[in-house]
């Protein structure tokens, strides 16, 4: 019972800390840095990965410590191919909203703003591009495991609609070419520099930062909200402001390939410590597992489907651990735990959920995992008693006083040692017989007499 208590004791904590955790996230901002004593600060942000919650809330709370610090220009560099949408929204309504005027710039060379990235770019007040890069590509993609998959033609509509009435929502009040910045959803088209700036997506073309910076100094924009300002810039002061460790950390969890796997990993630890108690380790790590899965689940957007899937799948190992279906429950356990994977984490703009190959390195060793420990479980209970009095049950004996039934407690030796016994009803055992041990109550054994083997008749 106390190995129990201890059990569900653990458990309750990873679910209090995950809770914990999550807002705790929510609350922590990294502190600004103070401001120069001279010149113009420009506050540099950077997108150079996938757009996912963590750097959606690194670029939000980067602009707002941006306005605290009284900056008069946000740099965001921008180097991505896509991501979640509700992240990609995200960041864009704290481009529009922020009181300090931004400019978003795909460089170095070789880079791209892809997809989301896309939308990013062309929602600043200014947005440029460094020679050699690219931009676009930015049809809605549903996928499953990677691999782009058909769907209904009214549900694509509605999703390309809604995709591309976004897009000129901001577009239009840019400034810039609504119509050809279409053709990116609609078409797939994808841009360079050069094509960009002549098709009027972008501002400027510029070979690196101070470049554009220079480009800007003295140049009068318009804000999304109809005011114009005008940019000085003769003197400028680049603050390049990076994620913070734990920023970097959390980023790395709410991949969803991550985020997947810690959530198997803490349910596979639980579940040991659960059918051998004692263990402890895999009960920590599984724990903390659980935790960070719990973090990242109340960011990604989780499909509910999905997580069913991944819980049936547990529960048809299990099944097949009990029940001798030669494998049945266990390929389907496989099955529902590959679809679940595949199905936990979507987007409809970008694709972006757990790839087919995690899927499969995870949910097969899982499933072999879980259903030997689990037979081990069910083979244990069978084990008999090799400890205490009942190891005594099952044993046999030489009575060394008569046994008679109802009467008085005679004794047998078992395992060397005289014990007081009595004989069952209608049994009756003499000096010398083999007794076979049936019960134990406390220090008096009830017997029965082994019956001797029939003689071979000649």
């Amino acid at each position: 019972m106390a190995g129990r208590s201890n059990r569900f004791l653990l458990l309750a904590v990873c679910v209090i800390a995950g809770m914990s955790l999550a807002f705790a996230a929510r609350a922590q901002a990294p502190a600004a840095s103070p401001a120069p004593s001279s010149g113009s600060l420009v506050v540099e942000l950077g997108i150079d990965d996938e757009i996912e919650p963590i750097l959606a809330e690194y670029i939000s709370t980067g602009i707002k410590g941006a306005a605290s610090q009284h900056a008069s220009l946000i740099l965001i560099t921008i180097n991505t191919p896509g991501g979640l949408d509700t992240s990609m929204r995200s960041i864009i309504q704290a481009i529009l909203s922020s009181p300090v005027p931004v400019v978003t710039y795909v460089s170095p060379t070789g880079s791209r703003a892809a997809s989301a990235g896309f939308f990013i770019l062309l929602s600043a007040d200014v947005d440029a591009m460094s020679p050699g890069t690219e931009t676009g590509a930015a049809s809605p993609i549903i996928e499953i495991g990677g691999t782009p998959v058909q769907i209904d033609t009214t549900l694509q509509k509605k999703i390309m609609n809604d995709a591309t009435a976004f897009l000129r929502s901001y577009v239009s009040k840019r400034g810039r070419n609504p119509e050809l910045a279409a053709t990116a959803v609609t078409d797939a088209k994808a841009f360079t520099d050069k094509e960009a700036l002549d098709g009027k997506l972008i501002d400027i073309v510029a070979t690196s930062p101070e470049d554009l910076l220079a480009q800007l100094n003295g140049r009068t924009i318009t804000r999304f909200d109809g005011s114009t300002v005008v940019l000085a810039l003769s003197h400028p002061v680049l603050a390049q402001q990076g994620m913070s460790a734990r920023e970097k950390f959390l980023t790395r969890i709410v991949q969803p390939d991550a985020f997947f796997i810690l959530l198997i990993l803490g349910v596979l630890g639980l579940y040991t410590e659960w059918t051998h108690p004692g263990l402890f380790a895999p009960g920590v790590i599984g724990g903390i597992a659980l935790v960070l899965a719990f973090f990242a689940m109340h960011l990604l957007p989780v499909n509910m489907a999905g997580l069913l899937l991944i819980i049936l799948a547990l529960a048809l190992f299990v099944l097949e651990a009990k029940f001798p279906t030669h494998g049945v429950l266990g390929v389907g356990g496989v099955v529902a735990m590959i679809l679940g994977a595949l199905l936990l984490v979507r987007s409809p703009l970008t694709g972006m959920g757990v790839s087919l190959s995690v899927a499969f390195g995870v949910a097969i060793p899982f499933a072999v995992i879980v259903i030997i420990l689990m037979r081990l479980v069910m083979r244990s209970r069978n084990w008999k008693q090799i400890t205490g009095k009942e190891e005594l049950i099952g044993e046999v004996g030489e009575v060394t006083s008569a046994l008679a039934p109802g009467g008085a407690p005679g004794m047998v030796r078992v395992h060397g040692e005289l014990w007081q016994a009595v004989a069952l009803p209608g049994a009756a055992i003499p000096v010398g017989a083999q007794a076979r041990v049936k019960k134990v109550h406390g220090l008096m054994l009830e017997v029965d007499p082994v019956k001797p083997p029939p003689s071979a008749s000649s």
